[in-house]
């Protein structure tokens, strides 16, 4: 039987240009992300980590699917789904956007790519804005284009994979900034190539266009990166929970607002542009939220793996909150986690107990993120 075989949710499950190529190069599990297989076990986590924060790792995410949006109304249309000013963002520019429904939540936390006017590409966290885009423009009175193209990132991430890109671009690549994007190829393998990801360290997304050639483009890196000791993996939930960064659905869903997840940044209420949940987050945020993320550190024995479960918080046998993400980061030698927690009990120094699988614990409201706060090694090259 053929390796990939053993691999099988059936054929509504899609898979992505790399699977094949991501299956001969040690992948042991997947999980459904955008109805597509991603792949999540390389062998050990830890490891893996390690690989990303000292070198240079390979990732699959195909499964972040991209929204096509185009037509003479494309840019109007696009400020309608996002309480992010768009009306400076230039070509070939990317943003980290907020997408929000009529009561100000959130409904996804995607990047927004600009290749041209009036042509956007949303790249997606995990969930149905294709769905979402396709029914708002309906009764919109704009004109424009909406589809999922044939496109497919992969992620290469690390203080390395400036190395790996230049090995495989030359001196051009040096050129790109930090959230731009660049049309480029691989041995006549069409590209979109941005200085992005899904990590808190240097890193680069290439967006694949050309389907047919995913196997070739993931083993041209590979090649490319071996002198550099690259190695494929997958996106680092440890590295991740470090740096502060969303999971969607785990951290944020439609019943949480910016406010809540001091986004306060990515929400314009002053643009005379009008948006989807414009008038909500405008109450909300005079208003005042109930509750709020903060960071905490968990006393308890090293995590052996993230949590899969919601763990409560309580503060004097009354709940205030949940765990939304934890982990244990070996770099920090403790367990790190992502929490919404009620607005009194936000204050940093709070002390508060999880309830984890393993049983309660002592906890402390600390400062998030947990590492590298400016992102100075994302920004710096």
């Amino acid at each position: 039987m053929n390796k990939q075989d053993e691999f099988g949710f059936g054929t509504q499950i899609r898979k992505s240009p790399y699977f094949d190529a991501t299956v001969r190069w040690g992948a042991k599990a997947f999980s459904v992300y955008n109805h597509m297989y991603i792949p999540r076990d390389f062998g050990d986590p830890e490891q893996n980590f390690w690989n990303l924060v000292n070198g240079a790792i390979l990732c699959d995410v195909a499964a972040e699917r991209q929204v096509e949006i185009t037509g003479p109304d494309a840019a109007q249309f696009m400020q309608l789904m996002t309480p992010r000013d768009l009306s400076s963002m230039a070509v070939g520019q990317c943003k980290y956007i907020l997408m929000t429904n009529i009561d100000g939540g959130i409904l996804n936390d995607p990047i927004l790519l600009k290749l041209a006017e009036n042509h956007f590409w949303i790249s997606l966290a995990d969930s149905d804005i294709l769905l979402w885009a396709q029914g708002l423009a309906v009764n919109s009175g704009l004109d424009v284009m909406i589809s999922e193209p044939d496109v497919s990132p992969l992620q290469l991430q690390g203080p390395r994979s400036g190395d790996v890109m230049h090995a495989l671009f030359g001196d051009s690549i040096k050129e790109m900034r930090y959230y731009w994007l660049n049309e480029m190829e691989i041995n006549g393998i069409p590209l979109i190539v941005s200085r992005t990801g899904w990590s808190s360290e240097l890193g680069y997304e290439l967006y694949l266009r050309d389907g047919s050639r995913g196997d070739e483009l993931w083993e041209t890196i590979m090649t490319a990166g071996q002198p550099f000791g690259l190695q494929p993996g997958h996106t680092s939930t440890i590295r991740r929970v470090e740096g502060g960064m969303l999971s969607y659905h785990a951290d944020a869903d439609m019943k949480t607002n910016p406010f809540e997840l001091g986004l306060d940044r990515l929400v314009s209420l002053e643009m005379p542009a009008d948006f989807i949940g414009k008038a909500a987050l405008q109450r909300i945020q005079t208003q005042g939220v109930s509750r709020k993320q903060v960071g905490l550190w968990i006393d308890a024995a090293p995590l052996k793996r993230p949590n899969t479960t919601f763990w409560p918080i309580e503060r004097n046998g009354e709940t205030v909150g949940k765990v939304t993400s934890a982990v244990y980061s070996p770099r920090l030698e403790q367990n790190i986690a992502l929490a919404m927690v009620s607005i009194e009990n936000a204050e940093l120094g709070t002390e508060l107990e999880v309830l984890t699988a393993s049983g309660p614990a002592r906890a402390v409201v600390v400062e998030k993120p947990f590492f590298d706060p400016k992102k100075q090694l994302a920004v710096s090259a």
